[in-house]
C-alpha cells in the first residue's frame, strides 16, 4: 500500500484561512484522509452568510450554477472537472469534510495561483507522527462541469506538495459553493446548488424513508457533522471510501470488540506515519429518523487521539445528499 494513488487517499477535511496547527488525516487509499484544523481557525472568514449582507447579495445577483457531473473512481474519489482561474480542466475530488480546497504545487503554478505572504500551514498525519507544510494561496475565479459554470466562492486555497504525485487537488463543496446550498446526487453522479433563502430545507419536509437533521458546526470550522443515535458525532465525508470509521478508542468507548477482521490495510500518511484499518462485521446506526442497516464498518488503528467518527461513502452511496449552510440542515433522501 506504500507509495502513489494506492499508498494514501486525499480526502481533506479543514478550516479556511488557516493560521496555525493544520493536520493531515491519511488513511487508507479509497477510505478517508482528512486536514483538520482546530479552534485557530479565523472565524471572521467563517462567519454564515446570513450574517454577511454584501456576500450573500453578490450570489443572489447572478444564476444558480448548473449541476454537474462527477465519476467516482476507486482509490480517488469522487473526481470533477475543474477550472481554476479560467485554465483546465483540473480534476479534483469532491470532499464534503474539507473545509478548504486544497490544490497541488503543480496544479496550483499551472492555475497561476497566487501565494498570500507569510500564509503558511503546518501538515501532519492521521498517526500524529511526521509533519510537512502548506501555505495559502488566492484564486480568481473557480468553475466545475464547464469552464464557464463559476461557483460562487473565491479566495483562498491551501496549496500543498503532500499529496500523492498526479493527484490535482480536493474541492471543498461547502466552501465552494457558500453561501449557496448544495446536493451531491451518489447514484446520479451529480453535484448542484440550490438557494436557501428562497428554498430552504425544512425538518417537516423530510425525504420518504428519508432525513432532515441538524448540521452541527463543529467548533471554528463548517464541516458536516450530524448526530448518531448513540450521542456521537460523525463526520459526513463523500470524499472518504469508509462506511462507518471508528478510532480503536472510539469502538472501545461504543463496546465494539471486533471478533473477525475481513481485510486488512495499512498505509503511511502524509506525515509519515503508519494507520491500520480493519473491516469488521457491519452495524446499524440512526441519523434522526432514518435507520443505517448493516453499514460497512471500518475499525482504525493507530489514529491519533482526537479523531472523528466517519460516514463514508460505503455508507452514503444511496442517497442524494442536500446541505444547507444557512438553516444548518442536512436532508439525506434515499434514490
Amino acid at each position: 500500500m506504500n507509495g502513489g494513488l494506492k499508498g494514501i487517499a486525499f480526502v481533506i477535511a479543514s478550516a479556511l484561512l488557516v493560521t496555525v496547527g493544520l493536520k493531515i488525516w491519511a488513511v487508507p487509499s479509497n477510505r478517508a484522509a482528512h486536514l483538520y484544523v482546530g479552534a485557530w481557525a479565523s472565524r471572521a472568514a467563517l462567519k454564515p452568510a446570513r450574517e454577511d449582507g454584501r456576500n450573500t447579495q453578490a450570489v443572489s445577483a447572478r444564476s444558480l450554477p448548473f449541476a454537474a457531473r462527477f465519476r467516482l473512481v476507486e482509490g480517488r474519489g469522487l473526481l470533477i472537472n475543474t477550472w481554476i482561474n479560467g485554465r483546465g480542466p483540473f480534476k479534483l475530488a469532491i470532499d464534503t469534510g474539507a473545509g478548504a480546497t486544497i490544490l497541488s504545487e503543480q496544479t496550483a503554478q499551472a492555475a497561476g495561483v497566487r501565494a498570500v505572504a507569510g500564509r503558511r500551514t503546518t501538515i501532519g498525519g492521521l498517526s500524529g507522527k511526521g509533519t510537512g507544510t502548506g501555505r495559502e494561496a488566492k484564486l480568481d475565479s473557480l468553475a466545475v462541469g464547464d469552464k464557464n459554470n463559476f461557483l460562487p466562492a473565491q479566495g483562498a486555497v491551501i496549496v500543498t506538495g503532500s499529496l500523492p504525485q498526479g493527484v490535482d487537488g480536493v474541492l471543498d463543496p461547502t466552501e465552494s459553493y457558500w453561501p449557496l446550498g448544495y446536493v451531491i446526487d451518489f447514484p446520479a453522479e451529480t453535484i448542484s446548488a440550490f438557494d436557501p433563502r428562497t428554498t430552504p430545507l425544512r425538518v417537516t419536509d423530510a425525504p420518504v424513508n428519508g432525513a432532515v437533521v441538524p448540521w452541527i458546526f463543529e467548533g471554528a470550522t463548517r464541516r458536516p457533522f450530524v448526530s448518531l443515535d448513540n450521542g456521537r458525532k460523525a463526520l459526513i465525508d463523500t470524499g472518504s471510501g469508509f462506511g462507518l470509521a471508528l478510532s480503536e478508542a472510539e469502538a472501545r468507548s461504543l463496546g465494539i470488540i471486533p471478533r473477525e477482521r475481513r481485510s486488512r490495510s495499512e498505509v503511511s500518511d502524509l506525515g509519515g506515519g503508519r494507520v491500520y484499518a480493519h473491516r469488521i462485521s457491519p452495524l446499524t446506526v440512526s441519523i434522526g429518523s432514518m435507520a443505517l442497516r448493516n453499514v460497512p464498518t471500518d475499525l482504525l488503528y493507530g489514529a491519533e487521539t482526537g479523531a472523528p467518527i466517519i460516514m463514508g461513502r460505503d455508507a452514503l452511496r444511496p442517497f442524494k445528499l442536500s446541505f444547507d449552510p444557512l438553516n444548518r440542515l442536512i436532508s439525506i433522501a434515499p434514490r
